[in-house]
């Protein structure tokens, strides 16, 4: 089978497109994939150190209202648009998935208008615009809530659930020294999804000083976009600060408290 997978922009996006073409490389091993996604964005790096073909497409999410300052983003949508035609008449999948973001958008979008089998995944309770938008011409919807089947076509969605929690069952246990912390200390973990939360990020720099000379260890993911504000401030010993863990639910399982914001692939892996 030949699959182009999409997928972009953050963790919660990209790890079910991963979890998804794991589950299709296990039940047809010789399967070609090819994943889609933007230049600039998470993907672009994770996508290939898995080893999945990757090609990418400049593409830039609406900014607000403001009609003047989305003409970048209206035209970014017509060149990939044609991009994305290209691609997929060329690499002529069985299936196109889109698992969410707006890089989603022109590549299932062309391959609807190529007359190409298309499957979008949302994972919130409420919709985004582009899965709004793209789902009147896809040929099934798979969702991680039962609610949320009411916001879709009634012959087309399906509950699915959160694909990211079959990969957390099947993930390996990390160690601990990988991050630097002590085998045998409690751990509490702290992560605010795979950008961030100002606010979160903000109120956690501030009180972090209490875990001091605690009897526990502590590691705190600030997300790609709160790193640089935090990365200067000094933190106690029984502290580590990091951007980011790639395939986070390796040291899920080692944690012993969890502190979160509600992503829903986060959620998914964390239940």
């Amino acid at each position: 089978m030949k699959v182009i997978v999409s997928a972009g922009g953050t963790g919660g996006h990209i790890y079910p497109a991963l979890a998804i073409i794991n589950r299709i490389k296990k039940m047809e091993p010789d399967s070609s994939i090819l994943y889609i996604g933007t230049h600039n964005r998470m993907e672009k790096d994770i996508v290939p150190a898995n080893n999945i073909p990757f090609k990418s497409i400049e593409i830039y999410g609406f900014q607000g209202k403001n009609p003047f300052k989305n003409i970048k983003t209206v035209k970014s949508f017509i060149s990939s648009y044609k991009k994305c035609k290209e691609i997929i008449k060329k690499f002529n999948p069985d299936i196109v998935i889109g698992v969410g973001g707006y890089v989603t958008g022109p590549v299932v979008y062309a391959a609807q208008k190529l007359g190409y089998k298309t499957f979008i995944h949302e994972q919130n309770s409420l919709p985004g615009k582009c899965n709004k938008f793209l789902s009147k011409g896809c040929t099934k919807i798979g969702v991680s809530f039962k609610s949320t089947l009411t916001a879709f076509p009634s012959d087309k969605a399906i509950f699915t659930g959160n694909p990211c929690s079959e990969n957390a069952i099947n993930s390996t246990p990390a160690k601990k020294e990988e991050f630097g912390l002590t085998e045998d200390k409690k751990l509490v973990y702290i992560v605010m999804g795979s950008l961030g939360a100002s606010k979160m990020t903000e109120f956690l720099v501030k009180s972090i000083y209490m875990f001091n000379d605690k009897p526990y260890e502590v590691l705190f993911i600030t997300g790609k976009a709160s790193y640089d504000i935090v990365k200067n401030n000094e933190f106690p010993k029984n502290v580590k600060v990091v951007p980011y863990i790639d395939n986070q639910t390796r040291i899920l399982k080692r944690a012993d408290l969890v502190v979160s914001r509600c992503g829903a692939s986060t959620l998914s892996e964390i239940i």
